[in-house]
């Protein structure tokens, strides 16, 4: 086994996106697509990973936080000068480098491995080219190969605009992925030239001209969505929804029931467990974790929370970050939580909200409870005791604590510790006018009318 590296192009200025941000840094299901692939790269345990930036070099440079190594391309002058730009970050590096690109984030680890081993093949190919079959391959550049089965090689790489028409008849496309040793890698570059219509320097000239030398060039062939490249916002909305089919199908193989698949929508690190019922229009961001036998109602939104079994979530529920929601637990319509625990059989019903709060278990928030958890510069935390009963419309200001089996009567706004057990009433004595309504609609009616 020899190391690998990753040299990775997102130079490309994004002009499609129209957008401020990197093209390479727009999310698909709450990630970056570089991040996407990256975490597929980094599942090789790569020596060294090299970025090849243009413009936004700045952006790439915070999301990335030291993780790879930069390499500025300016000019831009094709793929195989962008390339280039990695010889000084790899100049100590003897191993293999794999050619991705920041703008196609699905490329599977297994894929890049299969890339590596070919490279190793017995045949010994200089250059190994990610392939793949589009239903429609217009646009494409093709690849052209011939022998048998297997044995395979690439005999000639031309764009469509170069192709006779038995050459456009081909479906095996280019993807732009490579697999190069690195000692081939630059000596190959070195030889590219510009001389072609763009002016540009080609990285698929390494294929010709290491054909010219009598060495093999191989393909390897994987799924068109593997490959798909993102240019531009209906593209990134394509894949969105591309990746959240394939992610809702194997939520399903999994053992999660989806009333209206179509309607659900995943982040790139949601976990469910078995036995999950998940209603029709429910979205997932980043950091959610869901055990065995949960239901979630429709129209809730789920994000940074972690959801034990048994409990139950919505329908019109909203759990953000360091929400936890413990065995059998509820939270109801129209309740937002958020870093906040709520214990084993605890149960929040209707139209509360609870931050920073620890909730025991087989408490009862009643309908309107607030934590009032901000005085506009500090958070301030709220501890609810197991068995306590918060009556409805009650505000808790935090700091505040409220004991276990304790009783926090309607219409209360707690501003001060209640004992265990204890019964808080914070509200003024009733007091009652007879007759005081009818005089006073009489009143209003004839001042109304003018008398």
């Amino acid at each position: 086994m020899t190391d690998v590296a990753a040299i990775i192009l997102a130079a490309g200025k994004g002009t499609r996106m129209k957008s401020d941000l990197h093209k390479v840094l727009h999310p698909i299901a709450g990630r970056p697509m570089l991040m996407h692939l990256l975490a597929s790269v980094d599942a090789l345990r790569p020596a060294k990973k090299v970025v090849v930036v243009g413009s936004g070099k700045e952006q790439l440079e915070a999301a990335l936080k030291g993780t790879a190594d930069l390499a500025v391309q300016e000019p831009q002058l094709g793929t195989g000068h962008a390339v280039q730009q990695a010889e000084s970050a790899l100049a100590n590096f003897t191993g293999d480098v794999l050619i991705l690109y920041g703008d196609v984030p699905f490329v599977p680890t297994a894929t890049m491995q299969a890339m590596i081993d070919r490279l190793h093949g017995d045949d010994a190919p200089a250059v190994v080219v990610l392939a793949f079959e589009p239903e429609d391959p217009t646009g494409y550049g093709r690849v052209i190969v011939e022998g048998a089965k297997g044995q395979e090689r690439i005999v000639k790489m031309v764009e469509q605009k170069d192709a006779t028409e038995a050459e456009k008849a081909v479906k095996l496309s280019n993807s732009g992925l490579m697999a190069v040793k690195a000692a081939d890698l630059f000596a190959l570059l070195a030889r590219v030239t510009d001389d072609n219509t763009q002016k540009e320097f080609y990285l698929t000239d390494i294929v010709n001209i290491a054909n010219a030398d009598g060495r093999a060039c191989v393909a390897v062939t994987t799924d068109p969505f593997d490959v798909a490249g993102i240019n531009s916002r209906a593209q990134l909305g394509e894949m969105e929804g591309e990746w959240q089919k394939r992610r809702r199908m194997k939520a399903m193989d999994d053992g999660v029931s989806l009333i209206a698949p179509e309607t659900v929508w995943f982040a790139y690190d949601t976990v469910i467990g078995r036995d999950v019922t998940i209603e029709p229009n429910v979205f997932f961001g980043p950091g959610v974790t869901i055990a065995d036998n949960v239901v979630i109602h429709a129209f809730s939104h789920i994000e940074g929370a972690t959801i034990a079994s048994g409990a139950e979530v919505g329908p019109y529920a909203r759990l953000r970050p360091g929400a936890v929601l413990e065995e059998k637990s509820k939270i109801g319509n129209f309740v937002e939580m958020k870093k906040a625990r709520l214990g084993k059989g605890a149960k929040a019903n209707h139209l509360s909200y609870l931050g920073d709060a620890e909730i025991g278990a087989g408490a009862n928030i009643g309908a309107g409870t607030i934590t009032c958890n901000y005085d506009g510069f500090f958070k301030y935390k709220t501890v609810i005791g197991e068995g306590a009963f918060i009556g409805s419309n009650s505000a808790l200001v935090a700091p505040v604590s409220i004991g276990a089996g304790a009783i926090v009567g309607a219409g209360s706004t707690v501003t001060a510790d209640v004992s265990a057990d204890a019964l808080a009433l914070i509200r003024p004595e009733q007091k009652e006018k007879a007759g005081w309504a009818k005089r006073f609609r009489e009143a209003m009616t004839a001042k109304k009318a003018g008398k």
